[in-house]
């Protein structure tokens, strides 16, 4: 079990550290990510995931649904409802394969995770934790996950580790989501911060390949770029509707440039306890 030097029992559940360490990959013996949906890999760990693999490192993806209850069926619209989740499984399997990394469905119903048993889905979790033994396992902050499936199975994440005798139990990384000045003033600093600039090219390739829920962000980046040459060339350039603006940019850059992390003690209570 990997642990990080100096830390103490934190607020809501983290751990306070001296400062933010950097992820290790070449520390691990095999990284587990447990989020609700197909592209939460890439989004918030396609970094990681990638350095662990170009390290040798084992990875897998426990992705808790299918997707199917997805709006975004791509532009122009390439897929209806009836067809969305063997598109949304398909695209997985190809951002995987471009992360390196393993996967397995848990085949909970999207938009449901927290009206299901946290037991029953922690015992599904442990079991996969337990097979797979990692060394560090990835899931989104209790309480801090913005969307009701990324809270439930954080949650249920927690309860899964702290199932386990403490000997046997995993490192604990949870991505905190929403407006970063909030979830610091709450939070305080992530503990580990993943640098995945040598691997952005990598991260970029794995979500380009969920395109029915990438298509337009990819669309706003490109429009946006273009816009920033033709103002350094001095030409007008013409209003897309939708300009990119300085939050934005802030979260292209934290996507393409890091991945940040806070460290759980899994017996703390959650804010979701």
């Amino acid at each position: 079990m990997l642990t990080e030097a100096g830390v103490t029992t934190g607020a809501a559940g983290s751990v306070a550290a001296a400062g933010p360490a950097p992820f290790d990959a070449a520390r691990e013996g095999a990284v587990l990510a447990v989020l609700p949906h197909p592209d939460d890999e890439s989004f918030a760990t396609g970094g990681t995931l990638a350095l662990c693999a170009a390290a040798g490192v084992r990875t897998m993806y426990l992705c808790g649904t299918y997707g199917d209850m997805g709006r975004r069926m791509g532009r122009p619209a390439f897929t209806n409802r009836e067809a969305l989740r063997d598109v949304r499984t398909g695209e997985l399997t190809a951002a995987c394969r471009v992360l390196g990394c393993g996967l397995r469905f848990m085949g909970l119903r999207d938009k449901c995770i927290e009206f299901e048993d946290p037991a029953e889905v922690a015992a599904q979790v442990r079991a996969v934790i337990e097979e797979f033994d990692p060394s560090t396992v990835l899931t989104y902050y209790p309480g801090y996950g913005v969307h009701p499936d990324h809270d439930a199975l954080g949650q249920a994440t927690v309860l899964a580790i702290r199932g386990m005798p403490r000997a046997a139990r995993p490192r604990l990384l949870a991505v905190a989501i929403g407006d970063p000045e909030t979830v610091r003033a709450e939070l305080g600093e992530p503990h580990v911060t993943a640098d995945i600039r040598e691997v952005t090219d990598t991260k970029l390739g794995a979500l380009r390949a969920h395109r029915s829920q990438t298509e337009v962000m990819f669309a706003s980046w490109q429009a946006d770029a273009t816009k920033k040459a033709q103002e350094a060339a001095g030409t007008p350039a013409p209003s897309t509707g939708a300009p990119v603006d300085a939050q934005s940019r802030g979260f292209v850059e934290r996507l393409t440039q890091r991945e940040e992390y806070y460290l759980l003690d899994p017996d703390a209570p959650t804010p979701l306890e």
